[in-house]
């Protein structure tokens, strides 16, 4: 079992798509690491070979990810908050911050979307 910057990776998925699984690198990010270390990306995690995870290891040892990066957007969002900016105040109130409406489609603001089943009519 491959485990990188704390995460445990899915074995039996490829590896461009099994690095996703770390927070902070998405398919583009993932893609670009294994080509820096010549790495097939069609590779399954669970056949990589223990050289070719400390490779890994220390390709996404470089890049900020899991808990710095979680730690870094969460300190943005509170500057944000702390300035009074129009993105803090959306942030503060869990509205949606880039400019999306919010008469429709704001699940930011109103939560998971719940059905409402139709009201039964009386038989006479």
């Amino acid at each position: 079992m491959a485990r990188i910057a704390g995460v445990n990776l899915p074995k039996d998925k490829r590896i461009e798509i099994g690095l996703t699984a770390i927070y902070g690198i998405g398919r583009s990010l993932s893609r670009q690491i294994l080509a820096d270390i010549k790495l097939n990306p069609d590779t399954k995690v669970k056949d990589l070979a223990e050289n070719e995870i400390a490779k890994l290891r220390e390709a996404i040892g470089k890049l900020t990810t899991e808990g710095d990066l979680r730690r870094k957007t969460a300190l943005d969002i509170k500057r944000l908050q702390d300035i009074g900016s129009y993105r803090g105040f959306r942030h503060r109130k869990k509205l949606p911050v880039r400019g999306q409406r919010t008469k429709t489609n704001a699940r930011t603001k109103k939560g998971k979307k719940v059905t409402v089943a139709n009201k039964k009519v009386a038989v006479k």
